[in-house]
């Protein structure tokens, strides 16, 4: 079985009013599946109100659907009794790492994980060292968060989910209110975590630039999938990125550009350096 298993998932936001009378309902999932496997870098784009971070929410158990099925390493999320074990191996980090650092010194806010699943000092301490050294913050052990970049906060976010050893990190927007460098600082870090250690990774966002190194990328838009595939199967569609309130690679749109002017370059164009090179084979 995949690491993560949906199928069909639907969740509704119900609003009311002070007499508890249904006011409105929105459909934030629509019949969602998808599968993951372990090990996978998978990206989930979508524009704000797709649907992206109630789907996150479920991965970590945060939320429930009320249609569908969702199995998280083998697990029935659906199931009360196994709340606990998947919340162990499926972390999350959010968009702001205030909302999720609670300490006042970095080493013990990564600690703090660990400690309330129930590992013995002896191994947090170990695990506190390895996950700051993953994330290159171990100079920073004895600082206050409140010191820190917006980055440099985010990779102690990551460090207190890695120091829990979960099988699986769900990124939601975490890198929404960083600016470039502090956006490829925490995306580096990730995908090194990913790479050395075959940590499944979902990475949610809406920048576009990055998922240009995930494995699989889907595509959400009101609420349900409207696209599946690799980042080169994906990009090679801009037109339905489009419509779905999407930007696109500058670099990406400009060779689908090139292409409808007739010139021959190749679809699904990723970085300068492919266009680089399409341009100068045919010239």
């Amino acid at each position: 079985m995949n690491f993560i298993e949906a199928r069909k998932l639907v969740y509704e936001y119900i609003r009311r009013d002070e007499e508890e009378n249904v006011e409105g309902i929105t459909t934030a999932l629509d019949n969602v599946s998808l599968s993951i496997k372990q090990g996978e870098f998978v990206a989930v784009l979508g524009h704000n109100g797709s649907g992206k971070s109630t789907l996150a929410k479920h991965l970590n158990v945060l939320l429930q659907a009320g249609e569908g099925t969702l199995w998280i390493d083998g697990k029935d999320a659906g199931d009360k009794e196994n709340v606990w074990e998947i919340r162990k191996n499926t972390g999350m980090v959010f968009q702001n790492p205030d909302n999720q650092i609670i300490a006042g010194v970095v080493e013990e806010d990564v600690a703090f994980g660990p400690e309330n699943i129930g590992v013995p000092t002896d191994e947090i301490w170990k695990r506190v060292e390895r996950s700051l050294e993953s994330v290159g913050m171990t100079a920073y052990r004895e600082h206050s968060p409140n010191r820190l970049s917006g980055g440099q906060k985010q990779r102690v976010a990551i460090a207190g989910v890695m120091a829990m050893e979960p099988k699986c990190i769900v990124m939601d927007e975490s890198t929404a209110m960083l600016d470039p460098n502090g956006r490829n600082e925490v995306l580096e870090a990730v995908m090194g975590l990913n790479q050395e250690k075959h940590i499944t990774v979902i990475w949610i966002t809406h920048y576009m630039e990055e998922v240009v190194q995930a494995d699989r990328v889907y595509v959400m838009d009101k609420g349900k999938v409207v696209m599946e595939g690799t980042p080169r199967e994906i990009f090679s569609q801009a037109d339905i990125l489009k419509a779905c309130r999407l930007d696109v690679p500058q670099v990406t749109l400009l060779a689908h550009e090139l292409r409808k002017a007739g010139i021959k370059v190749p679809e699904g164009i990723l970085t300068r350096q492919e266009l680089v090179e399409a341009l100068c084979q045919l010239y």
